[in-house]
């Protein structure tokens, strides 16, 4: 008789959104060598099917309908539950990083984002997992850690460099009270098609936001304001 396949690293993505959700168990069970074996919408929720399913790693949104992520990994720890936690969430207070690596937070990955940002957290994570034996020395265990801690940055759409883009952000960052395409164009030195795709891109990313300029002939024009870090959210 054959025997059944290993299920892989398990999963459990803890989210109150629930397209949120979807999307989150969807693209983890995209990604070789893991399996979703249960969503959870609440804290509550994540216990009993903690109580009940084995879970190696949980995709953890910080801001839950009944408590805090981080007082549900607290209470985890407390009762034996050694689960591996990559924090999803909105949430960049870097107080609230430290408590979570405390905890065992191994990777933080910041909404919104891509397919491709979670495939490389997950994928590092599950390299850093499969590493055994004793290491030779220090180096090799700064090398264990690096695979872990270092994620490479996801690839920019096609067409945009990165050199332009930190030029747009840092630009727009720098404006105090928002630009138009037109105006970060001229400030950067491109053109006003292409300040734009970079603003959207921004946009995207969430981190500006964009709303129509009244006043002036014609057409208003979108203005882009950065968004500054502030915790709340997902």
């Amino acid at each position: 008789m054959t025997a059944a396949p290993a299920p892989g690293i398990r999963v459990l993505v803890v989210e109150d959104d629930p397209v949120a959700a979807d999307a989150h168990a969807l693209y983890a069970g995209r990604v070789a060598g893991f399996t979703v074996v249960g969503v959870a919408h609440s804290r509550a929720a994540a216990v009993r099917l903690l109580e009940r399913t084995g879970v190696d790693l949980i995709l953890l949104d910080l801001y839950l309908p009944d408590g805090h992520g981080l007082h549900l990994l607290r209470s985890l720890r407390a009762a034996g539950h050694h689960a591996d936690v990559i924090a999803v969430t909105s949430a960049r207070d870097l107080a609230v990083v430290r408590e979570g690596v405390s905890l065992g937070v191994v990777q933080y990955v910041l909404k919104p984002f891509t397919f491709a940002t979670l495939r490389d957290r997950l994928v590092r994570y599950a390299e850093f997992r499969a590493a055994a034996g004793e290491a030779s020395g220090q180096e090799e265990v700064d090398r264990a850690l690096a695979t872990l801690r270092t994620p490479q940055p996801a690839a920019l759409p096609k067409g945009l460099s990165a050199p332009t883009l930190a030029a747009v952000t840092r630009t727009l960052r720098e404006s105090g009270t928002g630009l138009t395409a037109t105006e970060t164009g001229a400030a950067v030195g491109i053109s006003r098609i292409t300040a734009r795709r970079y603003l959207e891109h921004l946009v995207t990313s969430g981190r500006a936001e964009r709303s129509p300029q009244y006043g002036q002939v014609g057409r208003p024009e979108l203005q882009y304001r950065w968004m500054p870090s502030t915790p709340g959210g997902g």
